[in-house]
């Protein structure tokens, strides 16, 4: 049988090799809204990203701070899969700290704009937005060859 350790790296790899992360919202009338965003880790606990506070997922955020997020690779081929899950409590960061800035603008890849702290405080157009995790979840493929349960799944994973 696999180890926890094992998954725990799962989900650092998918966080730590993807530049995007599907949000899912929830609006004041309850229907949900679900939007792609640029994102840099804080760790594996706290998702950073910069948003116009005009957005949909924004205004919602705003209402009801609970989302959830998934990070995943829509480039690998059909039945390649992988994929992290996480619930979280989101906000703006109504006064973003140079060290914040610093995670949430570090250079992982190619092309990030860097933003300073006064660049995203109101009446800036664009904010600087945390998610807080509380739960990670990893996607298990149907036939992975340790964990596969015949139909695909998710695992909960505490990051240590």
């Amino acid at each position: 049988m696999g180890s926890e350790p094992e998954l725990e790296a799962r989900v650092r790899r998918i966080i730590d090799g993807n530049r995007y992360m599907t949000i899912a919202t929830i609006d004041d009338d309850g229907r949900p809204w679900a939007t792609p965003v640029y994102f840099s880790p804080g760790g594996y606990q706290d998702m950073y990203w910069i948003s116009s506070p005009e957005t949909k997922h924004s205004r919602n955020i705003a209402i009801r701070p609970d989302v959830s997020i998934v990070v995943f690779d829509s480039r690998v081929a059909i039945g390649d899969a992988k994929a992290c899950y996480m619930q979280a409590r989101a906000e703006e960061v109504a006064e973003p700290t140079d060290e914040q800035c610093a995670i949430a603008f570090r250079p992982r890849f190619e092309g990030v704009k860097r933003f300073g702290p006064d660049e995203l405080r109101a009446p800036a157009k664009l904010r600087l937005y945390r998610a807080n995790v509380s739960r990670h979840w990893v996607l298990i493929r149907a036939d992975d060859p340790v964990w596969g349960r015949g139909t695909d799944s998710r695992i909960a994973v505490t990051l240590s």
